[in-house]
């Protein structure tokens, strides 16, 4: 047993008697705002005396369109007796909910065959088959299971069939049982083919009495009282099946505690990259050479933060907020920690602004899951969306476990993000300890909304209703060399007011997928004047004069 002080306390240093809600923007005119939605998902911990690690872990969540309806649709996971890792109660079953358009959703787990068995983290969304039929994999403790979408609106479990149930669910001889927290679908290899990245957390076993205390309370311990696990990398067949290549690609060699990974591909070779954040350890920046990846999360100077200490590392985006054409860095962390900017020098290394941005200052006072860059009022320029919640169970003085959403506006060039939560409508919810959020426009009026998910709480739906929002445009990828999804495909796109880039991706947050067309918002301008796309098979596609605030759906050509 040990005596401890838990990892999130004494790593920081605040103000005393510090209100972390009173720092945030003026409570004038909101350039974004939300109106809260409910839905009947309640997320399940098991919380135990013992504070099992995986009970504040919990709470991925997806946004996708399961049955091509064209209506985004919410996919849940959820926890599990925390002693034998099995739901033995109804209310540990995962939950789908059907978007039956006019704000209704309904519960669809039951016929989708989606209740799931085990304690489930996360979830990553991806046809993998190319059958135009979004599947899913989802990650857990010592178990993880992957959906086949059969086009009917059932799953059918094919973990086993696929051949990852072998790597995923059986103990592994060096790290033992796998915890697996997140999750990517990417091709690696850009055959068309969607492989899958798994982020694995901690070596963890159950236990009824407190590892670690604080002030005589059992609490959740740092991280440095586990052995951490090695992520791992499935290559997939082309027949339904997958192979692990996670010691071929140089993957199974770096061990860490992940946390969050996101896909870009950063130094513009035409392969995707793969960022890690990890909890209280380096940072892992895996660069694709083609057939393999290399570690370079150090000589990219985005193994640390500007501080050159440990963070927990938790939700990440990987996009560029910018507008310069490379994909930057944000991620989240805990109170005194900050949120993490890396800008893209498009010279192989990032540079952190959090500083100079103003993003520590708006950022300090906060902890955070989930993160997502997008566009919420339709400016042209990506807002950093954070779900509020501590890691540990019992609040401190000025370090409150249960805190509001946050969205932080960027102002553009060399402007100072600007953090809003009261004043962007999240106080219509009390303050909790928030976990994974997922983003999508779920009722089509092109603003993106979120959902995000609460320990022991109902979900909340928050649907954007900014006023003041611009111009849009939604781009639909359909691959055919490149795989289905069009994962990976940048897209540049130009009005007459700038430039600006995004990519798709469905790995978004803290153990949460977002599925849907990429997002451009455009201002006052009405009409792009061109938009070029780079799909992964290398075909370059250029469009001319589209119209905007519509959803656009393009076919990748057949030939270069």
């Amino acid at each position: 047993m040990f005596s401890c002080k838990s990892f999130w306390l004494g790593t920081f240093v605040l103000l005393a008697g510090t209100n972390p809600f009173l720092l945030r923007g003026a409570s004038a005119s909101s350039p974004v705002r939300f109106e809260l939605k409910t839905i009947p998902f309640h997320l399940e911990n098991d919380v135990t005396p013992a504070k099992n690690a995986p009970e504040t872990m919990v709470g991925g969540v997806a946004i996708f369109d399961y049955n091509g309806d064209g209506r985004p649709d919410i996919f849940f996971t959820n926890g599990a007796n925390i002693a034998t890792l099995e739901k033995d109660s109804p209310k540990y079953r995962n939950r789908l909910f059907r978007n039956d358009g006019n704000g209704k959703f309904t519960d669809v787990t039951d016929a989708a065959g989606l209740a799931g068995t085990g304690y489930d983290i996360g979830v990553a969304v991806g046809d993998y088959n190319n059958d135009g039929h979004p599947d899913l994999f989802v990650a857990g403790v010592h178990h993880s299971t992957l959906y086949r979408n059969n086009g009917n609106g059932t799953f059918t479990d094919v973990t086993v069939k696929s051949g990852l149930d072998a790597a995923l669910n059986r103990p592994d001889p060096e790290f033992d049982p796998l915890w697996a927290i997140a999750a990517t679908w990417v091709d690696v290899n850009n055959d068309g083919l969607l492989d899958l990245f798994v982020v694995n957390y901690l070596q963890w076993s159950y236990s009824d009495e407190p590892r670690c205390r604080f002030d005589r309370v059992g609490d959740y311990c740092h991280p440095k009282f586990y052995k951490g696990q090695p992520n791992q990398l499935f290559l997939n067949n082309g027949d339904g099946t997958f192979r692990d290549a996670s010691k071929e690609w140089g993957i199974r060699a770096h061990v860490g505690k992940g946390m969050g990974v996101a896909m870009a591909d950063y130094d513009l070779d035409g392969r995707p990259d793969l960022f890690v954040t990890n909890d209280a350890a380096y940072n892992s920046l895996f660069h694709n050479l083609g057939t393999k990846f290399e570690e370079v999360a150090f000589e990219s100077q985005v193994a640390l933060t500007e501080d050159g200490n440990f963070v927990s590392g938790m939700g990440v985006d990987f996009r560029d907020f910018n507008n310069d054409g490379y994909p930057d860095i944000a991620f989240v962390a805990l109170i005194g920690q900050s949120f993490p900017l890396f800008q893209n020098t498009g010279k192989g290394t990032f540079r952190e602004v959090t500083t100079e941005t103003g993003m520590l200052a708006a950022s300090l006072q906060m902890s955070g899951y989930g993160a997502g860059l997008y566009d919420f009022d339709n400016d042209g320029w990506k807002d950093l969306f954070v779900s509020g919640g501590h890691v540990q169970s019992v609040s401190l003085p000025g370090q409150p476990i249960d805190q509001y959403n946050a969205v932080f506006h960027n102002p553009g060039v060399n402007g100072k993000w600007k953090s809003l939560s009261e004043q962007a409508g999240f106080d219509a919810s009390p303050p909790a300890r928030h976990r994974g959020c997922a983003f999508g426009d779920l009722d089509g009026d092109g603003r993106v909304d979120a959902v995000v998910t609460a320990i022991d709480r109902d979900a909340e739906i928050w649907m954007n209703r900014s006023d003041n929002s611009g111009h849009w445009l939604d781009i639909a990828l359909r691959g055919t060399r490149s795989n289905r999804d069009g994962i990976g495909a940048t897209i540049k796109l130009v009005t007459k007011s700038g430039v600006q880039y995004n990519h798709m991706t469905t790995s978004v947050g803290y153990a949460s997928s977002s599925d849907g067309p990429v997002h451009f918002g455009m201002g006052a301008d009405k009409r792009a004047e061109q938009i070029e796309i780079h799909w992964p098979s290398g075909v370059v596609q250029v469009l001319r004069h589209v119209n905007g605030d519509r959803i656009l759906n393009v076919t990748e050509p057949e030939k270069r």
